[in-house]
Order: structure tokens, then sequence, then C-alpha cells
């Protein structure tokens, strides 16, 4: 990156002013503090109310506890060296998580000693910060001064000017001057100005660098820094060349940048994140901490009404993306074992509660969650704890739309019991997305069945690549081999091209969760293969002589060619049984030589004996079984995850695989199953085989597929769905075995005995 000369900067500057003059926003005068998180009226209020807020005064304890260690250390500041996970970068990012603190202990307490802290702090960093040069680590398309990356120094910004927001009228005017013009300025300005292929981005990057500077901008009352912030800078300033941490070119010509079109672009109406739910929940922080402030300080910008309201909408949308234990579903890049337990979440929650119309559900999150925050909506939530409002947040069967219009495809989740179903049929989800249109997880009681894999990084263990993404995750994480959906000819959907697949996504077909005892989701994908047409329906289904509901899994292609189809299930659990013979390896080799198929060792192989192949497992105690619809040439393949891995970056997870070669046009017709159970203790299995006796393919063309399921209690269950004609008024007439059929809509069944 070319070396910014002060002139420039001045030029620079003179030009914005001008260029940002007809959205501008201004000061009518210096906000009064601290005005981002609290309120002088807030702080007024918390005063008054501690000892009758159990939570808040739980949490506020257990702060004062940790912040009082912590500020008796003694300040230095290491030189910055390290990526993540290692020593400075570790000791800087956990100073500005105790600055932040330690600016609303001295509100809620006012004991000076907090002030005292981060004003030392503060004033260390305004003179080690002029003498920084950019960081050492070059992995980063921008890297940072006091991190190895500008996002990092964009998370040191939101928090810190938190805490300078705090003891700001306590600060001299001489303090403020140095702090603001030797540190917090040349801050903004190297993140902004110095980092344009950083901060002029529709991502979660760029939310990150917006909000820094928006923030510190409210606090300084500085109106250039706060249009930097909310429109982003003259885009003609990038260079064409520059390219993102995905190996895509950045495009910003014509395309609006700045915290609000971070809102608007990555955010559907129904307030789904299009990179996924991992990284929504990073990005909720500044997004709503950002929006918190601004409610406060220029509620003329009325930023929670913002796109019909999106952001609060938001908090909603990925609470719907958990599952049972709170975890989030690992769509895209997303480390497993992330929850509601975040500190972002917290954050989210609580000032969903406030600022969304004291939503009740939110409160039991937050009961969850067990803190709030110390700041003006943490008590709104603990005054609503302690007056007896919670009501159970309830996770139902739910669809959210993905692009800024909604029109992108979607994420359904279906529920039935303690079953829950996740079917992506999305669009790419910007540089963090994977290529696996139409694939699908399966949970019950919160336990994987049918995995999604996530992310390869161990995030900030520095002996895991220093923390970042390992490069298992671009040769396996994202190729489409490491999902549960359809792989054509040993290649990955789009080829593994992003400027493809961002340019595409999949397109919702049904979504029906009326029927509680048949709830549907069916999308096709016509862009991943060309002259291919993926379309797969999941049900969820619910019969009444079942403790557990199932999965039918429903995959049907059209092709202009004769192919090779791969359909993985990468199950969790010790397979029990299968009802074919097949051939186990000794010695292992990979699947394939490349695409993802290079992690995957081959380690039993079968040909498909039966019209219907059925594969048992025990997971947790639990059993489950797969039964799938054959064509007498299908492969099974037995795979696990862990081959040309050097480092031992990969989980060595298994697989199955059904292989289908030399076809056109095929429908895979699949039943997953959860039943019975197993004690160790009593050492006694219960139902611990399958109930489906069959699954038959009746009918699959272009306009219809009917499938026939029959179950050992010799129950009958026929399934008709159209192909081509989703309208729920359309009416249907189709001959099966001299039986004529009549419904409206997309989708019927009926139940019969044998």
């Amino acid at each position: 990156m070319k070396k910014t000369t002060p002139l420039f900067l001045l030029i620079f500057v003179l030009f914005l002013t001008v260029s940002c003059s007809e959205k501008e926003v201004k000061y009518e005068k210096q906000p009064e503090h601290p005005s981002l998180i609290l309120t002088v009226q807030g702080v007024k209020e918390i005063r008054s109310q501690l000892g009758t807020v159990p939570l808040f005064d739980k949490t506020l304890a257990r702060t004062i506890k940790i912040i009082d260690v912590e500020i008796a250390k003694e300040i230095s500041l290491s030189t910055p060296k390290d990526l993540s996970g290692g020593f400075s970068h570790e000791q800087h990012k956990n100073i500005f998580l105790i600055l932040q603190q330690a600016g609303v202990l001295f509100q809620i307490t006012q004991d000076e000693k907090y002030a005292q802290y981060v004003k030392e702090v503060l004033l260390a960093y305004a003179k080690l910060y002029p003498t920084l040069p950019v960081h050492p680590q070059t992995r980063s398309y921008a890297r940072g001064k006091l991190f190895w990356q500008c996002l990092n120094d964009s998370n040191w910004l939101v928090y810190s000017s938190q805490a300078y927001d705090c003891i700001y009228e306590w600060l001299t005017p001489e303090d403020r001057n140095i702090l603001e013009n030797d540190l917090f300025i040349p801050f903004a300005n190297f993140i902004s100005i110095e980092n344009p292929q950083f901060f002029n981005r529709v991502h979660n990057h760029s939310t990150w660098g917006n909000s820094a500077v928006g923030m510190i901008a409210l606090v300084m009352g500085n109106d250039d820094l706060l249009n930097k912030a909310l429109y982003g800078i003259p885009t003609d300033s990038i260079d064409a060349n520059m390219k993102d941490n995905d190996g895509g070119f950045i495009k910003t010509e014509g395309q609006k940048v700045g915290f609000l079109a971070n809102i608007d672009e990555p955010f559907s109406p129904d307030g789904y994140y299009t990179e996924g739910p991992y990284y929504q929940r990073y990005a909720m922080y500044p997004f709503l901490i950002f929006a918190q402030a601004l409610h406060n300080v220029k509620p003329e910008l009325k930023i929670f009404d913002h796109k019909n309201g999106v952001l609060l909408k938001a908090v909603n949308a990925i609470l719907m993306l958990t599952d049972q234990d709170g975890e989030f579903f690992p769509l895209n890049d997303g480390q497993k074992g992330m929850s509601i337990q975040s500190r972002e979440l917290v954050t989210a929650v609580d000032i969903a509660y406030k600022y969304g119309g004291h939503n009740q559900q939110l409160l039991s999150i937050a009961q969850e969650q067990g803190k709030v925050l110390l700041n003006d909506s943490g008590l709104a939530v603990a005054k609503g704890l302690r007056d007896g409002k919670a009501i159970p947040f309830i996770k139902k069967s739910y669809e959210l739309t993905d692009g800024p219009e909604g029109d992108q495809g979607a994420v359904g989740v279906l529920r039935s019991g303690d079953i829950e179903v996740v079917f992506k049929y999305s669009a790419q989800g910007l540089s963090h997305g994977h290529y696996d249109k139409l694939s699908f997880s399966m949970y019950n009681e919160g336990n994987e069945i049918i995995q999604d894999y996530g992310l390869v990084r161990f995030v900030n263990i520095e002996q895991k690549g220093g923390g970042n993404y390992l490069k298992e995750n671009k040769t396996w994480a994202k190729e489409s081999i490491a999902h549960n959906t359809i792989i054509q000819n040993e290649k990955s959907h789009f080829d593994h091209k992003y400027e493809i697949a961002s340019k595409n996504h999949s397109t919702k077909y049904i979504f029906n969760t009326e029927d509680l005892q048949f709830q549907i989701a069916s999308a096709k994908e016509e862009n991943a293969y060309p002259g291919t047409e993926l379309h797969r329906t999941m049900v969820l289904v619910k019969d009444v002589n079942n403790s557990s509901p199932y999965l039918l899994d429903i995959m049907r292609i059209q092709a202009a060619e004769k192919n090779q189809y791969d359909l993985p299930y990468y199950y969790l659990g010790h397979i029990m049984s299968a009802n074919f013979e097949y051939e186990t390896f000794s010695q292992l080799n990979i699947l394939g030589p490349k695409n993802g198929y290079q992690h995957l060792w081959k380690k039993a192989e079968g040909i498909a004996q039966n019209p219907n192949t059925k594969i048992s497992w025990l997971n947790n105690d639990k059993f489950y079984s797969l039964t799938t619809t054959s064509d007498k040439n299908d492969k099974i393949l037995f795979a696990q995850i862990g081959a040309n891995d050097p480092d031992f970056n990969l989980r060595n997870d298994p697989a199955i695989i059904i292989r289908r070669n030399n076809f056109s046009n095929t429908t895979f017709a699949t039943i997953i199953e959860p039943h019975g159970h197993y004690s160790p203790v009593s050492e006694l299995a219960k139902d611990a085989t399958s109930s489906i006796e069959n699954i038959e393919i009746i009918q699959s063309n272009s306009k219809y597929t009917v499938l026939k399921i029959t179950k050992k209690d010799a129950s009958i269950k026929t399934v008709f769905l159209s192909n081509i004609d989703s309208d729920k008024n359309t009416k249907h007439e189709l001959q099966i075995n001299n039986q004529k059929h009549q419904w409206s809509g997309p989708f019927y069944y009926i139940n019969t005995k044998q």
C-alpha cells in the first residue's frame, strides 16, 4: 500500500468535505457525556436502582471484582508483533475490554480509580501510537498498527471510544487535546482514509471500521469522521488491483458504502445476515452499539427505524438460528460452539429489548445468559426480569430470506419435537460463504446428527496458524463435498469460483409448516452446474405412532448430459449395521485428487444390493437409520475426513457417500430416522432397528414426484409433489396404479394401511 503524505491527506479531506455535502450530518451542539452506551439520565437511574435489580447487581459485582484485579497491574504496552493468539495481540485485546468496563464502572460507582486507569492507559497509547509503523505481520489485505489487521484495530477503537466517552467530562481540556490529536483522530484516519480497501466494503470488517470511526466521532463531535462512518469515503482512492481476503476483487464503483450501506446490503428484510449466523453474531455488536449511540446523539437519523427496523429484527433472526442448546448453526464460515453466551449476543439481546418494544421473550434469553450490560439497556432488562415479565422464547420452524430485498433464496429451519433440520438455499454469503447450495444439517436435542463441518480455524490459538484461517478452509470446508449436498463429477458448485457464485443464488420453491405432521421446505438450484437443475425437498414428518419425527429428503436432478453424482451424509456416531456387503481397506486411499476429495480417506466400499439401502448408527445413546432408494449399480462409500492433512488441522469425522454414475436425470429419496435408545447402565437397547420397511419412488419426472413409504406396522404414506408449480391454489390430478388422485397446492400426502 502506498504511503499517504500529509499534503495528500489535506487535499483528500477537503475533497471529501465537498463530496459529502448533500448527505452531511452536522452537530447542532456538542454532545453531553456519557452519550454512547450510557446517558446522563440513564446513569442517574442506574445509581438509584442499585441493590434492587438482582441480575444487574450480580453483573456489577462480578465486573468490579475482575476489573479491580486488572487495574492494579502495572501499565505496560507491548510492541505489536503477533498474530491472533500471540502475546501482543492478546494483551491489546484484553486492554480494550478492560478500558470499556473500567469506564462504565467509573460512571456507575463514581470511583475515580477507574477514570484514572482509563486516562493513564489512553495517554500511554497516545505516546505509543504515533511511533508505530504498520503491523509487521503481512498476512492481511489491510494491516493494522496495534494488530495484524485493521479489523482488530477497529475492535480496539469501538471499545476504547466507549471508555473515552465515560471519562470525557472528568478529563482536562489538555488531556482531551492530546488524546484526540495524537491518538483518536490519527487512528480513525488510518483505518478509513489510509485503508479504503478495508473501510469501503460491504462486509463485517467494514461494519467494525465504520462503527469505530463513527463512535469516536460522536464522542468528539467530529462531523467529518461521522460522515465517513455513515457514508464511506470516495471510491476512486481504492487501488483497482486490491483484493479481498477471499481472492476476489473489491468492486466499489457505484456501490454504496459506509455504515448505512452495511445495514442495507447484507441484511434481508427478515434480518438474516448473508455471511451466516457466526458472522452475524460477530457483527451484531458494532451494528447495535453504534446504532444505540446514534439513537442517543443523533435521534433525527431514526437509526432503529432504518430499513423497516431490520437491526432489531436481526436479533430475533439470529436467535432462531440457534439449536436447543443455544449454539449457532455453523452455516458458511462458523466455529462450532459459539452461542448466545457470547458478549455480542448479550449486547444484542439487551439493546433489542430496550429499543424493540420490550419483547418479553428476550428476557428469558437474558435470564439464560445470566448477565446484562452495565448500561441503560442492561438496566431495562434487569428490571424486566426483576418484575417477573419473562416469558419463554419459542424457537419454531422458520424461514429467513436472503438478499437486500429478500429475493436471493433463504435458510429454512424445520422443527418438530427435539428434531431440528437446517436447509440452506441462500446466496453465497460474501467472502465467508461456502459452495454448498441445497445443503442441510440435522440435530436431535441439540446434538449433531447430520453435521455441517463449519470452518477450519482454531480461533485465537497461536499454535494453529496464528489463530487465523488455515489453508484447509479453502481446500476442504468451502468445497461442496464437505457438505451434505449433491456433487456432480467431483466438482464443487460454481467450480469453486467466487466471482460466479456471488452472482447466483438458489430459488425458494416451498416453505410450509402449517401442518405440524408434514412440514416441508423445497428449493431449486439451476446455476451450480451449467445444464443441470437440482431440486431438493426436505420434509419433517411426525407420524402419530412414531415417538420421534423423521426426515424425508428428496433430491431430484435433471441434466443435459450423463454424469456421476455423489450424495454425502456426514453422520456422527458409530456404525451399527448395513444391509449390503462392503469391503474395508487395510490400506487407505484418497477418494479423489482435488476439489476437497483429496481430504477424504476411502475406508470401505460396497454395491447396493436391494431396492433400499439401509445403514444404522449409534450417537449419544440414540439409534439412527438412513434408508435410501437405490439403483442396482449405486456404490456406497464409507469415508473419513483427514487425508492430506499434514498439520492435523481437520477433524476425523465419518461420512456415507451414495455414488450414482452414468445418469442424466435421477432422484434420490432418503429417510433419516431417529429411533430407540441404548442404556449403558442397564445395557439394554430399545427399538434399535428402523421402523421403515421400504421407501419407493412411484414416479419422478419434470412434473411430479410420487413416493410411497411403508412402515413395519403396515402403515403407508404416499407423498405427491408438484415439481413445476408451487401455487397453493393450482389443482392437480394424477393417475397412479389405476387410482386417480386430486389435490390443490404443490404437495399432498395420504395415509393408508396395507
